[in-house]
């Protein structure tokens, strides 16, 4: 295609060369003196440059209609409708490409029937019609509640009244979490015509049926996990028996409670059952503190038994023995058995005694002596004896000790029931020791 000349439009002639120039001479034609071109010549040469422009050389354009009419244009180039061809068709085909955003998959359906999915990144598809896309977002947690929106006091009360297995009524609320399986997308769209309320659906269909197989008691209280555990599960089950696509994340019980008109009947039941609850755990500590400490003693008295019961045992066996063996001893010499038994067992017997009766070979009677009144009476001289010498040092130390062996004197003659050397060293008063001398005199 070869280079054409535009002229230029502000050019008062029109692009007729030295035609523009100011000219004053009488020779030129009327109506050229600062009036406007021929129409006709500018049209041709406006159609001499279309025609070179779409490849065609030499020839002249087409003139003005002499009617009026518009003028014809001449015929495109095959090769430029080739182009302009090639052209449409590359950019149709560029429509085909697209970008899929991460957390996302491209649905992609051939004259509306499924074909593949496409994941994240720059994917390509047949253009529009032959080929369409979907995006669908599979990252994305899901929310509804059922009960309540937005708010527990915001109550759905025809959602949230059920029945449980005794016949009571709770306003349960509760919330449910799901999302896309990766490959659910197909299954959501299609398969389903409103997925989301097909949850929903699902959701509070397996609450009711949960619910109506518990006591009250045990979905107020104790049995909330076990109840949502169920619930997720049932629900589960039935999304997948139509092949929804959709996992379930999340049942989480919010508020259980009875209905308002009987809240206030029911606070009764329940602060009576806390009583009920905290007797019991009162009986049960005092139960946990007695049973132990009655064990223990059970034990230990158990315990004490056989100890005396080995004691005793013991003791009869130790003195069966001593009894064979003083058997033995006595077969062999009775009289000298038998005194030194009666010997062993007056020492047992007049051990712990303060009164010695004195035994007179020549005589029939026998001699009492009141060792704790003659003690008693010894102590007391000796303590007398110790306040009068209190003023001089030594001669109270002296008394102090005079009167301690005086008192030593009696004990040794209360424990051996015989005085020994004279009775002014022993410090015994004369009167008994002229009763011990001669005790007949009296």
């Amino acid at each position: 295609m070869r280079g054409m000349k535009l002229f230029n439009l502000n050019d008062p002639g029109w692009g007729r060369g030295q035609q523009n120039q100011d000219d004053n001479s009488s020779d030129n034609k009327p109506g050229q003196s600062g009036g406007p071109p021929d129409l006709d010549e500018v049209w041709r040469d406006f159609n001499k440059r279309l025609t070179g422009l779409f490849g065609k050389r030499g020839g002249r354009g087409p003139r003005l209609p002499t009617g009026g009419g518009l003028p014809s244009l001449p015929g495109p180039s095959p090769r430029f409708v080739l182009l302009l061809v090639i052209v449409a068709i590359l950019l149709w085909l560029a429509s085909g490409f697209m970008i899929v955003q991460e957390g996302q998959v491209a649905v992609v359906t051939r004259f509306g029937k499924y074909t593949r999915t496409l994941t994240p990144g720059l994917q390509w598809r047949m253009p529009y019609p032959i080929e369409a896309s979907q995006d669908v977002n599979i990252a994305q947690l899901r929310t509804f509640e059922v009960g309540f929106r937005g708010s527990s006091r915001n109550k759905v009360l025809s959602e949230s009244l059920m029945l449980t297995n005794d016949e009571n009524i709770v306003d349960v609320q509760f919330v449910v979490q799901y999302r896309l399986r990766p490959d659910g997308a197909p299954a959501y769209l299609f398969n389903t015509s409103q997925p989301d309320e097909s949850v929903r659906q699902a959701a509070e269909t397996a609450m009711r049926e949960i619910v109506g197989r518990k006591p009250m008691d045990f979905v107020l209280y104790s049995g909330r996990t076990e109840v949502a555990s169920e619930v997720q599960a049932l629900a589960q089950s039935i999304l997948d028996r139509y092949k929804t696509g959709i996992q379930i994340s999340t049942v989480a019980i919010q508020n259980v409670q009875p209905p308002e008109q009987v809240q206030a009947a029911f606070d009764d039941a329940v602060k009576a059952g806390q009583d009920r609850e905290r007797q019991i755990n009162e009986g049960n500590a005092y139960a946990s503190q007695v049973l132990p400490e009655a064990e223990g003693q059970a034990a230990r008295m158990i315990q004490e038994a056989e100890g005396y019961s080995a004691k005793v045992i013991g003791q009869a066996q130790g003195n069966t023995s001593r009894f064979d063996s003083v058997a033995a001893e006595y077969n062999k010499a009775p009289a000298i058995t038998r005194e030194r038994m009666y010997l062993e067992t007056m020492q047992d017997i007049l051990n712990d005694t303060a009164k010695v009766l004195v035994d007179v070979p020549s005589g029939n009677n026998m001699l009492y002596l009141p060792l704790d009144k003659i003690m008693g009476q010894a102590a007391h001289a000796a303590g007398t004896a110790g306040g009068a010498s209190g003023a001089a040092a030594a001669g109270s130390g002296g008394g102090t000790v005079a009167g301690a062996g005086a008192a030593a004197h009696a004990a040794t003659t209360s424990r051996t029931g015989k005085p020994s050397g004279s009775p002014a060293a022993r410090g015994v008063p004369s009167g008994l020791d002229s009763l011990l001398n001669n005790p007949y005199s009296n």
